[in-house]
């Protein structure tokens, strides 16, 4: 479910962010979809940090969550269809 608003885009709602949100979001653009423990490797930020991060980015309508069919204890982010072609 996407909170930001119709006439914000994804650009719009992306530059309000923290630094970290942002790299978690360009992460997810260039390595496509990924579990929170890859993006906190491949990020190199704090688990917290990319689990705060992953949060905002939810919020705001940029990142999308499913769960493994590898393991259903975790959850695969990706950017949402509509941001990712705002990117």
């Amino acid at each position: 479910m996407s909170h930001q608003s119709p006439e914000m885009t994804a650009i719009d709602a992306l530059s309000e962010l923290p630094p970290s949100a942002k790299l978690v979001a360009k992460t997810l653009e260039y390595e496509g979809e990924l579990t929170q423990p890859q993006l906190t490797e491949k990020t190199r930020l704090a688990g917290r940090t990319v689990r705060s991060a992953l949060s905002e980015l939810d919020d705001a309508g940029i990142v999308t969550a499913r769960p493994s069919v590898v393991d259903a204890r975790k959850r695969l982010y990706s950017l949402d269809s509509d941001a990712e072609d705002q990117l």
